[in-house]
């Protein structure tokens, strides 16, 4: 590969996942802010002796059921389980949860505002597509980088600045993490 093809590489792929980064840039400094946003929530009535198991291999068949027969249009892709709470996914938009306590089902609806989205979609778990196009960002930021370092390291008039650049790098990365 041509010095040439590597740096056109990195730009367009650097510019292509541009959205993805702001995103994550924004998501997480408002978490880290504190502002982790917020859901609205509509209690939804479980009809007396109705309870779904949370193990039944039908599971996403009988949420739909549930859920339609409460008169909630649902469309979601699949189900977190977390034993006795499952939620409907993705949670980036609005999204049912449904409990069991002490032998009683409660169901909830929540629709997060533009804030909660966003770290939903930062931790995830966004829409399938979504979580794809995530894990290619993670490659191409994985190549951005290392071509980034490679290149600064095969150009003379880069290379002392990309040694120092990274290696200063490093140091507050190791130093943060370990104080």
């Amino acid at each position: 590969m041509t010095r040439k093809l590597i740096i056109k590489i990195h730009l367009i792929l650097a510019a292509f996942m541009a959205p993805a980064f702001i995103l994550v840039a924004i998501s997480g400094g408002l978490y880290l802010m504190g502002k982790k946003g917020s859901a609205s929530t509509e209690v939804i009535s479980v009809p007396a002796g109705v309870m779904l198991d949370f193990k039944s291999p039908t599971l996403d068949a009988d949420v739909k059921k549930f859920l339609a027969d409460q008169g909630h249009d649902v469309k979601f892709q699949y189900i977190k389980n977390r034993g006795n709470v499952i939620q409907t996914r993705p949670t980036s938009r609005t999204y049912y949860q449904l409990e069991i306590k002490e032998g009683v089902m409660t169901a909830v609806k929540r629709k997060p505002d533009f804030t909660a989205a966003a770290m939903e979609l930062h931790k995830g778990h966004g829409p399938v597509a979504f979580k794809w196009y995530q894990k290619f960002v993670a490659l191409a930021l994985f190549f951005v980088v290392l071509s980034g370092f490679w290149l600064g390291l095969a150009s003379k008039v880069l290379r002392k600045q990309s040694v120092i650049v990274s290696a200063a790098g490093l140091i507050v990365f190791l130093a943060l993490i370990f104080l």
